[in-house]
């Protein structure tokens, strides 16, 4: 997921739905929670739940929270799970992370510390929204085309390959939603069908064209398309930029993700 253009577009149709108030707001955050939890839990690949707070460690060779042979943290609210490739890399997780603040556990430099990290992925923000949160932009000036259309395939080819890669937008299961420059794409954003209903959005703004908020307005318009397929968006970010932009279309940031491969058991 990429999304580096951060200068939000007020669309002229623009209207933000937010709770009316601070505890409809609270309400509302722990309804996604609920919702983005049974996202996470479907891809742990065993039998697991988010305990009432605190960390539940797992086995699951078949976990889709990192890359095979890693193992995955995610934090949602209050609580996490962690996935691990073998029971002997379990115990040591356990050992050095079960009893760390849940706020600590994507904290790499904290990670680190407490475990012999090889390499790691993220940290990540988990960001959803609902139909009462989001924030519409203005779509009048964006084109809908197949996710497998020649100019989706052009754009791509003509930004960075590192940001082609991280934006994911070559793997959507959506139409695309772009902006163009004459008949150039130059900005475009979709969503990936994830496992628990999660539309997983993607978002990419051409180098040249960041500033001016065109994320904001394509990544609007493929969260609509979601909303409207009842799906839950899901903005997975790293970079702050992008996390800027999921906060001004109303999503809330409920949780962390962050891939570590562990070795050394020899170190316990």
């Amino acid at each position: 997921m990429s999304t580096i253009d951060a200068t939000p577009i007020a669309g002229r149709n623009s209207v933000a739905c937010v709770p009316s108030n601070h505890q409809d707001a609270i309400m509302a955050s722990e309804f996604l929670i609920v919702r983005a939890r049974q996202v996470w839990l479907e891809l742990a690949g065993v039998a697991v739940t988010f305990p009432a707070e605190g960390t539940e460690v797992v086995v699951s060779e078949r976990s889709l929270l990192c890359p095979p042979g890693w193992s995955g943290i995610v934090t949602l609210g209050n609580a996490a799970i962690i996935t691990v490739p073998e029971d002997g890399i379990g115990d040591l997780v356990r050992e050095r992370l079960g009893g760390l603040p849940v706020t600590t556990l994507t904290d790499p430099d904290r990670v680190c510390r407490a475990l012999p990290v090889a390499e790691l992925l993220g940290p990540a923000t988990l960001a959803y929204c609902d139909k009462d949160s989001f924030r519409p932009t203005d779509t009048d000036l964006i084109d809908v085309i197949p996710a497998g259309h020649a100019d989706l395939a052009a754009f791509l080819a003509s930004v960075p390959s590192d940001d082609a890669d991280e934006c994911g937008l070559a793997e959507i299961t959506s139409p695309a939603f772009v902006m163009r420059s004459g008949t150039h794409v130059v900005a475009a954003a979709g969503y990936r069908r994830w496992p628990g209903q999660a539309a997983h959005i993607c978002v990419l703004t051409a180098p040249q064209q960041r500033g001016r908020g065109l994320a904001r307005v394509v990544g609007g318009a493929a969260v609509a398309d979601a909303l409207a397929n009842d799906l839950l968006p899901q903005w997975r970010a790293r970079p702050e930029p992008s996390r800027r932009v999921a906060r001004a279309l109303g999503f809330h940031e409920l949780g962390t993700q962050l891939s570590i491969r562990v070795t050394g058991l020899s170190a316990r």
